[in-house]
This record gives C-alpha cells, structure tokens and sequence, in this order.
C-alpha cells in the first residue's frame, strides 16, 4: 500500500508541474502577444469570451488567464464587465482542454517527447525551445495520467475506499468541499478535474462521487483568483468576486440539481470518467451563456458594495517606503549590488504602477489615478538618487571587472528608470490634460494602435526585469528584438494616423499632435527600459554596429 500511494503522491505531483510547464512556456514564448491579445478584449462581452477561451486552451491554466485580467483592471485597463466576461471564457476554455486530455491519448507520448526534446535542446531560437518545452509538458501530462490510472488499478477492491465510496454516497457536500479545497490549495484547476475524471475512468469512483468533487474543483478555481486578489486593487477584487458567485453559486445550484434528479437522469455515458468530463464542460458552458447577460449589472452592484478603503492619496507610496538600501553591507560588494539590485526592482515596481493605468487616463481622465501616478514620482526620483549615491559609495578600487559592469547597468538604469516616469508625467499626462480640456477623443483606428503600443512597452518592461536580474542573453536579445518591434510600431500608428488625415477624418485631424506625441512617449519610455539589453550583449560581444550578431544556424 505504500509504494502504492508513493506512486498516486508521484503521479499528481508530475501532472501539476507538467501543467505549469505548458503555461509557463506559453507565457514566456508568446507573452506579448498575450498582453496584447488581452487589452484588445474590451469590445464586447462576448468578444472578451473569446479571447478568455482562447488564453485560456493556451496556456492550459485558466487561474493564468484570471490574474492577467485582474492585473489589467487594477490598471483600469479592464472595466469590470468586460473582465468577469474573459474570466468566464478562460474557465470555459480551461473546460475544453481538460475534456480532450481526458482522452486516451497514451500513443501520443513517445512522439511528443521525441519532438518536444529534440525542439528543445536543438532549437537555435527562444520562442522554438519554449515550444519544445511546451509539447513535453503535454506529453508529461499524459504520461502522469497514466500513472495516475496505474497507482489507483490495485485500490478497486480495497475495502477503505468502499467504506470512503458509502460515507461520500451520503455526503456529497464533504467531497465538493474536499475537492475545492484541493483545487485552491494546488492552484490548478485543470490537474484536478484530470486526476477526478481518471478515477472515474478507472472505476474507482461513481458518478455521483464524480459529480460533487468535479463541481467542488469549479469552485476551488474561483477561489484561486480570489485569494491573489484579496487586499489588492478593488476593481481586481470585484471581478474575482464576480467569479466566485457566478461559477461558484452555479457550482452549488448544480450539485443540488443533481442531488434532486440523478435518481431519475437518463444515463448517456457508461464510462463514469467521460460522464465527469461531460458534466464538467456542460457546466461551464452553461456559466457562460447564463453568465454573460449578468456580466454588467453583477458588476454595477459590485462596484457599489466593493469600493477602495478610506485613504490619503499618497496611501499607495507608504508601501514602498521601506528601502533595500537600508541594511549593512560590511564591505560585502556582492551583498551590497544585491541590495541595490532590490531597490531598483522596487524602483521599477513604481514605475509600472505608474505607466500601467496611463494609457486608459488619456480616455477617462480619471482624476484619482492621475493624483496616484505623480505622488509616485517623488518616490521615484528618490530611489534614483539613492542608488547611485549607494553605489558611489562603494569602494570600486577592490571590484573586480564583473562587479563594476554591474554596478554601473544598475546605476544607468536606474537612471533610465527614471527619466521614463518624468515622460509619464510631463507628457502622457499632459496629453490627457490636453485632451480633457479640449474635450477631444482619438479616433477609434488611432485609440486601437494606442492600446496595441502601451500593452506591448508594458510586455517589455516586464522582460526587462527578468533581463536585469537573470542576465539571460537569450531574454536580452529578445528584449532588443522587442525594441525594434516598437519602432515598426511607432511608425505604422504614424502611417495610419497619416492616411486617416489625408481622408479627411475630422477626429485625427483634431487630436494629431497629441496622438503623436502619445506614440513618441510611448516608444521613449520603451526604449529607456530596453537600455539594460545593450549592456548586456555589448559585455558578451553579441552586437556588432548596434545590430544583433547573426547566429550561424
């Protein structure tokens, strides 16, 4: 029996890494594209959807997709409709790829790994060994289900799960809370509606045991959101509530549905396991089409009941106010570039608060972000003089060549991190002033190539962290590729802003300057938090006439 469950504990633990395996390949592949895919999502809500679906069968984990879209409400980038929409879709989405995984796939396996290892380890580009990495977390999910079907072969006549099977048979409600527990604690929805529709695909549970811990898992997934946002943005917070009544309370409506009339249900499916997973996507369909329509008024009433606490406008500075620069580095040189390392990642903390509902202000002119973003900047400009006073006091006749390089990326970029939060202030926010007082709005094509610009230097800025920490020339010639990107950007905007003039559209005539001093800010601030690259490559001789140094394939 031990070796038995050793083998159930194994099974599990490699289904939830294999899980998060594909999705954090998705992510680091095809962030960008994501992030961009996301903030167009404020169509309508059955586009939003859509595009939670389809995240969502990307990245295999529909908790990913969820804290994309809290994190773009708390930069109101995301109204509140609009948000418990994409949620919805992502569960519906995550739905679909448990119910084909639940497949017997097994000859799958080996071609998987084959293809998936040998795209990974031969693979000359980033975004090709991320999608080997991709197809072996796939392959690892059907191989871990195996052994999920194997370790519980032996428990079908074992007399302690007839006794658990007779105690759940009476009390549905203990395996739905039981399963929802699971869920929230292993924070993956997916593997543990895969594990549920295994056991009953191996006959160690009924339908109706199947039941309640598949609707206890729907559960457990909203309560995933839920927990990540609590004591967060209020905006973020009312779309994980939003979640959790609508896919939660249908979870418990369900389950008391079919407490009532399982005893009379028609049994289409003689296997238990792909009677689960119909129920599972049936259920989450049925959230979606009855869900959409209470999209918007759920989330009026949220927005009445769930509102900020109480505080001065400069409550969101005092959080940052503790400085890595604080403790005693004894001469430690190492010690002391790791604590200026935290500062500026605190420093680049700011910074994104501040750029991230930036680009919806020049919309809304929504005064209380606009009192956030320049309470911000003093604190900004404080980190920067910290840092390179820090640093200046080091002493820099005992660093070796490695320890000086860095210590001048991370003086510079703190520089650089700097000068983008005066171009959020003295220009983006001039733009919105502009715009409000002169009572303008872009145009519809105009406000679209905005949104595209501001979602991608958002991408990056978050790329440039990982470059600054983990050195990685692969991310930091990613991260300069992302750079020209910008550019190609930043000129096609102009193109169409240009061609929508010489068309005659009343609009863009009207707002041409400040479109394109929108553009500019935009693809400045890109290119200043893109500086941390360059030193990179430049060390390990990966440029040549400020271009990448082409690899030999």
């Amino acid at each position: 029996m031990y070796f038995i469950i050793v083998h159930l504990v194994a099974a599990i633990v490699l289904l939830l890494w294999a899980v998060r395996m594909v999705r954090t390949a998705v992510e680091r592949a095809y962030s960008a594209q994501l992030k961009r895919t996301l903030a167009r999502a404020e169509k309508n809500a059955f586009s939003a959807a859509l595009v939670g679906a389809a995240m969502a069968i990307a990245l295999q984990s529909s908790t990913a997709v969820a804290t994309l879209a809290t994190g773009f409400a708390s930069g109101g980038l995301l109204a509140g409709a609009t948000g418990l929409a994409l949620v919805l879709g992502a569960y519906f989405g995550s739905a679909i790829v448990a119910s084909i995984l639940s497949f017997d796939l097994s000859m799958l396996q080996a071609p998987l790994i084959i293809l998936g290892g040998t795209l990974f380890l031969r693979g000359n580009s980033r975004q090709t060994k991320q999608l080997g990495r991709m197809i072996l977390g796939v392959a690892f999910v059907l191989l871990s289900l195996e052994m999920v079907s194997q370790a519980t072969t032996p428990w079908r006549d074992s007399e302690l799960l007839e006794a658990a099977i007779g105690y759940l048979r009476g009390d549905p409600w203990t395996g739905f809370l039981l399963a929802a527990a699971v869920t929230w604690l292993s924070y993956s929805s997916v593997a543990s509606v895969l594990v549920i529709i295994t056991f009953g695909a191996a006959g160690i549970i009924p339908f109706e045991i199947a039941a309640s811990l598949i609707l206890g898992a729907n559960l457990g997934g909203t309560l995933i959101a839920l927990g990540m946002t609590r004591g967060g943005d209020a905006r973020a917070r009312r779309i994980a509530v939003g979640a959790v009544i609508l896919r939660g309370g249908g979870a418990v409506i369900c389950l008391i549905l079919i407490q009532l009339v399982f005893p009379v249900l028609p049994v289409l499916l003689s296997d238990v396991g792909q009677q689960a997973s119909l129920l599972h996507i049936t259920f989450n369909l049925a959230v979606l089409v009855l869900g959409l329509p209470l999209a918007a008024p759920l989330a009026g009433l949220l927005q009445r009941t769930i509102q900020e606490p109480a505080t001065t406008d400069t409550a969101d500075v005092t959080r940052f106010r503790q400085t890595a620069l604080a403790g005693k580095h004894q001469g430690n040189v190492d010690v002391a570039l790791a604590s200026a390392m935290r500062e500026l990642l605190r420093m680049s903390e700011l910074v994104e608060v501040m750029l991230q509902p930036a680009i919806e202000i020049l919309r809304t002119d929504d005064k209380v972000s606009i009192r956030r973003i320049k309470a911000l900047e003093p604190e900004v400009d404080r980190s920067n003089s910290s840092i390179k006073l820090f640093l200046a006091q080091l002493d820099w006749d005992s660093m070796d060549a490695g320890q000086s390089r860095r210590a001048s990326d991370l003086s510079n970029y703190a520089v650089s991190l700097e000068q983008a939060a005066d171009v959020i202030v003295r220009q983006l926010l001039r733009v919105a002033d502009q715009l409000q007082e002169r009572r303008l709005t872009f145009s519809s094509e105009g406000w679209g190539e905005l949104i595209d610009l501001h979602a991608r230097v958002m991408s990056n800025l978050q790329l440039a962290l990982n470059v600054l920490v983990s050195e990685d020339v692969d991310s930091a010639r990613q991260l300069v590729a992302e750079k020209d990107a910008v550019g190609v950007l930043e000129r096609q905007s102009m193109g169409g802003h240009f061609s929508r003039l010489r068309s005659g559209n009343t609009n863009s005539f009207e707002t041409s300057e400040l479109h394109l001093e929108t553009v500019r800010s935009l693809r400045r601030i890109n290119s200043l938090i893109c500086g941390i690259a360059y030193a990179i490559l430049s060390e390990r001789g990966e440029l040549l006439n400020s271009r990448l140094v082409r690899r030999s394939m």
